[in-house]
């Protein structure tokens, strides 16, 4: 099972830290994915970090922004948001990939096993 959390309210300029907390399995072994959906919007690729060694991937949008992380002892990957815009505003999924992030990262449909999402709303 994949937990996400940490979503919430924030004011533009304002940082969340979501995290994705696995049961039943080694989220180690994974790599791991943080997609959004903004109303009546696609699901977008946000971030990847693979099961070993490599840098991780970040959208575009969130370069220089957005920072993913693991800790394999706690099994949870984390996504820190700072400087956030009410473009980031979504719910956020994150899920799992068996191999590792690649070039195909932000392709939905290469995960194979999702987590319920967590809303974040960023508002003035």
């Amino acid at each position: 099972q994949l937990q996400a959390s940490g979503g919430g309210l924030v004011q533009p300029g304002g940082s969340l830290r979501l995290s994705c907390a696995a049961s039943g399995f080694t989220s180690g072994y994974y790599a791991i994915g943080w997609f959004r959906q903004a109303p009546g919007g696609e699901r977008k690729g946000v971030s990847c970090i693979s099961s070993r060694e490599g840098a991780p991937y970040y959208a575009d949008s969130v370069k220089g922004r957005f920072t993913i992380s693991r800790d394999n002892a706690k099994n949870t990957v984390y996504l820190q948001m700072s400087s956030l815009k009410s473009e980031d505003t979504a719910v956020y999924y994150c899920a799992t990939d068996p191999g590792m992030c690649g070039s195909t990262w932000f392709v939905w449909r290469k995960y194979n096993y999702w987590g319920q999402g967590t809303q974040v709303t960023v508002s003035s």
